[in-house]
């Protein structure tokens, strides 16, 4: 059996099945820090004195004043675990990749069956005749890897259209419960550190949760 044999057979272990890839929600980006607090100067006042004409006076020190009324965040990652929306476009999905995994492996299969017939014959061809199927088998090959290709960027292309949809629907309605419920500044906390602390007290992500369920009950 000649190198061009081998390789091709070799080819064959190392055909990998494509992998595909299920959800990894990025989260989103924290929310713009509210304007700095107004800084109001007191000023002194001049008092008329019998004695003098005028009196010296000292101004008061500043005084910032801050407002951080219906102020709060949500934990996203707490939210979208929650979001019957996102469960259900999780188990869509799954269930479209059991079925690009079922195409992956039909041509690993196939290309594996045309290996091992070919070692079965080739004794038996002729120099031509080998050449001939060995050539067949590499066109089989690159049109397979090429197959898993598809298949892989159909299921990128897939996921990442389910995800912008769920985010979208989100950020729709933490924006509706905001004005709703009279919020200024509604943040979102990320496990990559958007918020470095934050009270419990201002942590809203039961309440909006509880919201987008409702909300999707109703229009699912």
């Amino acid at each position: 059996m000649n190198n061009s044999l081998r390789l091709i057979i070799d080819a064959v272990l190392v055909v990998a099945v494509a992998v595909l890839f299920y959800l990894h929600f990025s989260s989103k980006p924290a929310a713009p820090a509210p304007a700095p607090a107004k800084i109001v100067a007191v000023q002194p006042v001049a008092t008329d004195d019998d004695d003098t004409t005028a009196a010296a006076t000292t101004a008061e020190p500043l005084v910032a004043v801050a407002d951080t009324d219906k102020v709060a965040y949500v934990e996203s990652g707490k939210l979208l675990e929650g979001y019957k929306a996102m469960q259900d476009a999780r188990r869509s999905f799954e269930a479209k990749a059991r079925g690009w995994e079922k195409q992956n492996q039909a041509l690993v299969t196939g290309f594996q069956n045309a290996v091992q017939q070919y070692q079965k014959q080739a004794e038996s061809l002729t120099p031509e005749q080998r050449a001939a199927t060995e050539q067949k088998l590499q066109a089989q090959q690159q049109q397979a890897g090429a197959a898993q290709e598809k298949i892989q960027r159909q299921a990128q292309e897939e996921e990442a259209k389910m995800t912008q949809q769920v985010l979208e629907r989100i950020n729709k309605q933490i924006e509706k419960y905001g004005k709703d419920n009279g919020y200024k500044l509604i943040l979102i906390a990320a496990p990559s550190g958007t918020i470095a602390y934050g009270r419990k007290d201002i942590d809203i992500t039961d309440r909006v949760l509880k919201h987008l369920n409702k909300e999707y009950s109703t229009k699912k």
